[in-house]
């Protein structure tokens, strides 16, 4: 299973950006998928994850009403849309994705996903 993750890059201070993680192998209408970021010395921290379902969790408070995370089963491919950028949202952004049942919720912590993407850098100036 590989995780290609793409659509980073520079934007001002409220302005918006779509990330874009395509899975190939394996079955992505059973998996959970999340995105997760990190900043240079910091562990990674979970921004939002949704389930085979659709169903959605936020980690982060000041993701909600900013980002919105989506899936196309048909395209294998997680989104996420982030707008109103701040500049603390700078951070390599990583998807995530983990088998699940379909009544599992998706997990906050790195070890609840089994496969990852290389990450995509976003950077927010302000």
């Amino acid at each position: 299973v590989q995780l290609q993750a793409s659509g980073g890059g520079l934007a001002q201070a409220g302005g918006s950006l779509r990330l874009s993680c395509v899975v190939s192998g394996g079955s992505f209408s059973r998996y959970n998928m999340a995105w997760f970021r990190q900043v240079p010395g910091k562990e990674s921290e979970f921004v939002v994850g949704i389930s085979r379902s659709g169903g959605t969790r936020y980690q982060i408070d000041s993701a909600k009403g900013r980002f919105t995370i989506s899936r196309d089963n048909a395209k294998k491919t997680v989104f996420l849309q982030m707008n109103s950028l701040k500049p603390e949202d700078t951070a390599v952004y990583l998807c995530a994705a983990e088998p699940a049942i379909l009544s599992v919720i998706p997990g906050t912590s790195a070890g609840d996903y089994r496969y990852w993407g290389q990450g995509t850098q976003v950077t927010v100036s302000s």
